[in-house]
């Protein structure tokens, strides 16, 4: 196979780098003094600002990239007293996930997931943030880095600008907008979008002419054109590389599919960029050619990956379902277009992935399974596309009035040249390579620098989230020792007690979320005419950085002691303006939330008056509400540093060597007499041939050896009592009960199959078993020759009560299938499957190995029309199976039938929802407290969970939750003090019956 980064080469030889990377720049210099202790809350922000350039020059943990991964890594590590910079080569942060209208299961407004996260690490004190800088060198070892940084000039100063556009109002120039991927145009001087971070503008200095119109109407005097790149050395401990991804764009292979010759043939971030409330459309899907309403839109899977000839030849993991998203947002829009989705397997794989794709299907989303060969352009611009009917194996047409093409996830084109800097090394595709992606995920192939993120290969958001998390966890061994940073006290709060409320009230629009399915700008004017309310207005992004600053600023110019913010969930963004309440030296407990985005604009979505009056009416509420409120205040506790595991499978082990190495003891708790959990009854592992007991015999034995790690085996929780911070509990042990104390949890329970007795014959013949019983009969090499093995995958599967893919079993069945081949060469084996489910750069690669180079045969049937088990008098086994790419029904007499069978949580989960006050969905997997950018969290504080108590996943994956769920639990001891919760439940004992229920 040719190097897939010889053809990235060929692919980016025509891109040229920027033109000034390796200009020589002056060395930044800063000096100053250190001083007193501040108390005014200017002196207080100035010193801020200080600190934060001062640590700039001596830092902790260098983080490279400032997507989603890069983000989170660096939160985790300064949340934990650390000091981070964090770098990012374009001029703001946020990565791709920003470009995203929605995401996927949960239809999450992309950009209101990712700005609160942007705006916390623009604020917080021990992040030193540089943006539109490169990495041109690292130097040293693990705990003393010197990185060498080249930081672009913007030609616009940071501290003056204020975002007020008169620059770009008068800006002659016009470029392709590359952050709308090419669909718009931008100004030389401009904003990526509305809710940078930091909102600052940058000077396109390769197409500006120098008219100098932008510097004349600058009145804050921002822009100057004499301002210089900065060459900045900094030294830190460890370094954490989280640069992401680009996509396959099809100019040169797939060049069949049209794109670049059609204007009405786009890519998926294109289409994203349509959906966006602040995209060239404004969120509407419009045909480029001529910006109609498209009647009909197809997506063409696979363009650009599983394809060896033609591209990359993995699988990109997360395409089936951005385009099952793309397509539900379409069709909820405009029900009337017809929508297909050309595919070869639906790879929904994911926690509620398949409910999404089910939901998508009723909703009237076509799926036709086939791989188009070529589509042409009509004479009214609309595309034709020919495929082959999988059915009637009829070559048929099928025409689009707007064709979208999912293009595979693809290593950065940097990738290559930036391995050289920071002596790290790249696989053959251009990703950077792990050190063991079986056992070391995040460890690059140098010491002291990790990896988070899709740099790795292509990973879903909270897969890279969770990764990153774990990246944090493993860059505090090397600085562990170091001296925290002390954390700097908000301002002074005004007393506001006998004041009479003056309310301010922020109705958002959410780009076209609210905005576009009620009347905020009534909604305001109606807000103005409340009692109390001193000052309302409509704004585009509540949550943006910009409007954050207006908030503080209003709050001091209208003399506001009140804040109502009326836009979406209090859950995700309630945190954020608390903060600036607390900025602007407000009681947080004075801010007052209006949900109208779920309780309007999300129920009303076709009744604009409704949900205007109704958004009224809540805004009224919460003004009357407001008035009511009152200082409070938090007490403030000592946190018990130690952790409690529970269950010491692959993750909780890992989690407990994962917060070894950041000396934090914790309590391992585990029912089975041995640690190990399934892995432990596993024989070999996918996507490899690697032995479990290889990797799970030494992990047990590093984490009974450690001096941070107290291991009960055999044990149960008895009860639990406590807070964040300050837990108890009574463990069960062989010996007695034992009392510990703690400060944090960590849940790793685990999973297991289902019990399949009395279906597909498995009860009724020793010839008929289990995937995990087959590997037990591997391990003790007892397998006899069976002539004939067939094995049937999603056995209990997708089906009512567990709606959902196991997400592990393609990978398990090919496994065996090859090592029952490696035993017994003339064996023939069957895989009858639904889809093949195996996803990203070292599955897909697996399983094409398998199928080609040891002949095991594959059979698709439908979810409808399942196989069929017998086994007669003589205990003899045949399978009857409806082969879909056929169209016949086959006979298939087998000496062995292996179930892949269906997994859900593991039978003590429901103890732990009961103990812990924490949920659990179907299957009895536990719930994250926000499915993308809280990944490990519960809702519940201090509670975290990893591996497969969520959903089962494969080593790689449980590997970066254990070790971020480590990090996540680390942070509250390493604070070593919590400010807890000022709204607290008191009992009126004159209306008390005594009932208990709240206990």
């Amino acid at each position: 196979m040719q190097d897939q980064s010889d053809i990235l080469d060929h692919y980016y030889e025509d891109v040229p780098l920027e033109d000034d990377y390796f200009l020589d720049a002056p060395e930044a210099v800063i000096q100053r003094e250190e001083g007193p202790y501040l108390e005014s809350t200017a002196q207080i922000v100035a010193e801020m600002a200080f600190r934060k350039k001062k640590q700039g020059m001596e830092g902790d943990v260098l983080v490279v990239g400032a997507g989603i991964a890069g983000m989170q890594a660096a939160l985790d590590v300064a949340d934990k007293g650390y000091r981070v910079i964090l770098i990012e080569k374009s001029s703001t942060i946020g990565g791709n996930m920003v470009k995203l209208d929605k995401t996927f299961p949960t239809n999450d407004c992309s950009i209101c997931t990712s700005a609160p996260k942007m705006v916390e690490v623009s604020r917080h004190p021990n992040i030193e943030l540089m943006t539109y800088a490169e990495v041109v060198k690292l130097d040293g070892e693990p705990g003393d880095f010197t990185a060498h940084i080249y930081r672009k000039s913007k030609y616009v100063d940071p501290d003056k600008c204020t975002g007020c556009s008169d620059c770009e109002d008068v800006c002659p120039v016009e470029v392709i907008n590359l952050f709308d991927e090419r669909l718009s145009r931008r100004k030389a001087i401009y904003i990526e979008f509305p809710q940078a971070v930091p909102i600052v503008y940058t000077i396109d200095y390769e197409n500006c002419v120098g008219c100098g119109s932008c510097e004349r109407v600058c009145e804050p005097g921002a822009i100057s054109f004499l301002q210089k790149s900065e060459d900045i050395e900094v030294r830190v401990g460890s370094v954490i590389v989280a640069t992401g991804f680009e996509l396959f764009e099809p100019l040169e292979m797939r060049k069949e599919y049209g794109y670049g010759r059609y204007p009405n043939v786009i890519t998926a971030m294109q289409f994203e960029r349509l959906l966006s409330s602040f995209g060239p459309t404004e969120g509407k899907a419009r045909r480029p050619s001529d910006g109609e309403k498209p009647k009909s839109i197809g997506w063409i899977q696979c363009v650009g990956s599983r394809s060896k000839q033609l591209g990359f030849p993995y699988c990109s993991r997360v395409c089936c379902m951005y385009a099952t998203k793309e397509a539900s947002i379409a069709k909820e829009a405009e029900p009337d277009t017809d929508i297909t989705i050309f595919y070869i397997d639906l790879r929904a794989y994911g926690k509620d992935f398949q409910q999404y794709y089910n939901k998508a299907k009723e909703m009237g989303v076509n799926y036709i399974r086939a791989r188009p060969s070529s589509i042409y352009q009509n004479e009214d611009k609309s595309i034709t596309i020919r495929y082959m009917d999988t059915h009637t194996r009829e070559v048929k047409e099928k025409s689009a009035d707007l064709l979208v093409l999912s293009t595979a996830i693809i290593p950065s084109r940097e990738n290559k040249r930036l391995g050289e800097i920071l002596g790290i090394e790249v696989d053959e595709y251009g990703f950077f390579r792990a050190d063991s992606i079986l056992s070391n995920p995040a460890q690059s192939t140098r010491e002291g620098v990790y990896l988070a993120g899709c740099n790795q290969g292509p990973k879903d958001i909270p897969d890279s989230v969770a990764m990153a998390s774990g990246a944090a966890a493993k860059s505090v061994k090397a600085i562990v020792d170091r001296e925290k940073v002390v954390p700097i006290p908000p301002p002074p709060e005004r007393d506001v007690r006998g004041e009479k409320p003056r309310v301010g009230v922020f109705v958002c629009h959410c780009g076209k979320n609210i905005h576009g399915f009620l009347d905020t700008e009534a909604v305001a004017e109606y807000a103005r005419r409340l009692p109390y309310v001193a000052y309302a207005t409509d704004i585009m992004f509540a949550c943006s950085e910009d409007t954050q600053k207006d908030m503080r600023e209003k709050i001091d110019e209208e003399g506001l002691n009140r804040v109502i913010v009326a836009a979406c969930s209090p859950v995700t963004h309630g945190g954020l303006f608390q903060d600036t309440l607390v900025e602007a030296g407000l009681n947080k407990y004075l801010f007052e939330f209006a949900n109208i985005r779920q309780h309007c604009s999300w129920v009303h979505s076709h009744e604009r008056e409704k949900a205007t009056k109704k958004a009224k009416d809540l805004v009224r509420m919460a003004v009357a509400k407001s008035a009511l409120l009152e200082p409070l205040t938090q007490e403030e506790v000592s946190v018990i540093p130690k952790v409690l595991i529970i269950g010491g499978g692959l993750a909780g082990m890992r989690a407990a060597l994962a917060l070894a190495d950041m000396k934090i003891p914790s309590y391992l708790v585990e029912k089975e007499k041995k640690l190990g959990g399934v892995l432990g009854k596993l024989y070999s592992l996918f996507p490899s041939d690697i032995k479990a007991s290889d990797i799970i015999e030494p992990l047990i034995k590093k984490v009974n050896s450690s001096e941070y790690t107290t291991v009960f085996t055999g044990s149960t929780i008895g009860s639990v009592n406590g807070f964040i911070g300050n837990f108890e509990a009574v463990i069960m042990t062989p010996t007695g009960e034992r009392n510990i104390e703690f400060g944090t949890v960590i849940i790793a329970s685990g999973f297991s199959e289902i019990d399949l007795t009395g279906r597909y014959g498995y009860g009724e013949s020793p010839k008929v078993m289990t995937q995990t019983e087959l590997e037990g009969h591997l391990e003790e090499g007892d397998l006899s020759r069976p002539g004939t093995v067939v094995m049937i995958n999603c056995a209990g599967a997708m089906e009512e009560g567990r709606p959902y893919c196991c997400r592990i079993g393609c990978g398990v069945s090919i496994k065996n299938a090859k090592l029952i081949k490696e035993l017994y060469p003339n064996t023939e084996i069957y895989i009858l499957y639904r889809d093949i489910r195996v996803f990203g750069k070292d599955e897909e690669e697996y399983f094409a190995n398998v199928i080609e180079n040891h002949r095991v045969k594959i059979v698709r049937y439908s979810g409808d029309n399942p196989p069929r088990v017998k086994v007669d008098s003589n205990g003899k086994a045949s399978v009857t199976v409806y082969d879909e790419v056929y169209n016949k029904e086959i006979i298939i007499p087998t000496g062995l039938v292996v179930l892949t069978a269906q997994t859900e949580g593991n039978p003590e989960a429901d103890k732990l929802v009961e103990m812990f006050k924490i949920p659990a969905g179907p299957g009895h997997f536990f719930i994250e407290a926000h499915v993308k950018i809280r990944p490990l969290d519960f809702a519940v504080d201090g509670i975290y969970f990893c591996g497969s108590a969520h959903f089962p996943k494969n080593l790689a994956d449980t590997i970066a939750q254990a070790e971020g769920a480590a990090s996540r639990a680390a942070i509250p001891i390493m604070k070593g003090r919590l400010v807890l919760e000022g709204i607290t439940a008191s009992v009126n004992e004159g209306l008390c019956s005594g009932c208990g229920l709240c206990v």
